[in-house]
């Protein structure tokens, strides 16, 4: 009888520490978030746990979730990235003019991706190569894109003729789930063992954890912050070829915005602005929080007025949250 009183004890003791333990990942702590939110609507309305809905979130969200696993290895390098909805619009607008040429579209594709592979490389070499500050390089290069989108558009839309094959890449299902949430998936799955598993993801962590530590150790760092924005750039122009083959015209103000959502999506993740901090699936899962509540607002009948309130308040409270937690640690 005492055996089975100290084995019980024993189990107890293990379930309690690995709770704790699950608790103080950051990622576990959002989704738990997501997964409450989420319940607290599905009290309040019957619609929001229908198939139809949660896919139609996860393909809103889509887009914000695919640059978010771009900027959050940008962030956890201890950078920030603005131009993404630029890059976004942009990317969109080259693919809509080389279909409006005639070209096929592999090449359509390939010339929207290196739109933003030249935008994540000038971000990259602007920072590490003339020592501009991460804001201000990217700030710049966000009013760049955008003005020439403008000026490209004279802000008109452009919809050109585009195959039944294209139109799949934003519009299509295998099965019940939109192509662009696995795109999304998939993209998390990969830089999530990119950034775990990988030499490259160990330096983007010790990049952004101490920059100087790093290098002598013999990282190369501008190698390492080139690469993220480089990977930025590229991630988020496929995002504009997803947004421009789901609605088949090229907006000029297309992304317009964007950088906020993608930037509350990696903070709300966990990831720290001052580096160093942060994960791929946290990035997704933060993208995921304000698409629930965001149609948790719709669903309910709640003026959309405050929807932009309720996200910032989010946003204080996990980073809040997170903040209090690190000094708790230090203590």
């Amino acid at each position: 009888m005492e055996d089975y009183a100290e084995g019980a004890a024993l189990s107890r003791r293990v379930l309690l520490t690995g709770l704790m333990r699950i608790a103080r990942i950051r990622e576990f702590n959002v989704f738990a978030a997501l997964i409450v939110a989420a319940m607290l609507i599905s009290f309040a309305t019957p619609y929001f746990l229908t198939i139809n809905n949660v896919m139609g979130v996860l393909r809103s969200i889509s887009l914000t979730g695919i640059m978010a696993i771009g900027e959050v290895m940008v962030i956890v390098t201890a950078g920030i990235d603005l131009s993404v909805g630029s890059v976004l619009g942009l990317a969109g607008l080259t693919v809509a003019l080389c279909f409006g040429a005639g070209y096929p579209e592999p090449v359509c594709i390939a010339a929207g991706l290196g739109v933003g592979l030249i935008f994540g490389c000038v971000n990259g070499l602007l920072i590490i190569g003339i020592g501009l500050p991460p804001f201000i390089a990217t700030l710049g290069t966000l009013s760049i894109g955008r003005g020439i989108i403008y000026i490209l558009t004279h802000g008109v839309p452009n919809t050109p003729q585009t195959p039944a094959s294209f139109a799949f890449i934003g519009q299509g299902y295998v099965g019940f789930v939109p192509v662009p949430v696995i795109i999304m998936v998939l993209l998390m799955i990969v830089f999530s063992i990119v950034m775990r598993l990988t030499r490259f993801g160990r330096y983007i962590y010790a990049t952004g954890g101490n920059e100087r530590a790093a290098r002598l150790s013999g990282v190369k760092t501008n190698q390492v912050i080139f690469a993220v924005y480089a990977l930025s750039g590229l991630i988020s122009a496929l995002a504009g070829v997803i947004s421009f083959s789901r609605f088949l015209s090229a907006e000029p103000d297309a992304g317009f915005g964007f950088e906020l959502d993608v930037i509350a999506a990696a903070a709300i993740g966990g990831a720290s602005l001052m580096g160093g901090i942060g994960s791929v699936e946290g990035a997704v899962i933060g993208a995921a929080l304000t698409g629930v509540i965001s149609n948790g607002v719709v669903l309910m009948n709640i003026d959309t007025y405050a929807q932009q309130a309720i996200t910032g308040a989010v946003i204080v409270i996990a980073v809040g949250i997170d903040v209090l937690r690190t000094r708790m640690k230090q203590n």
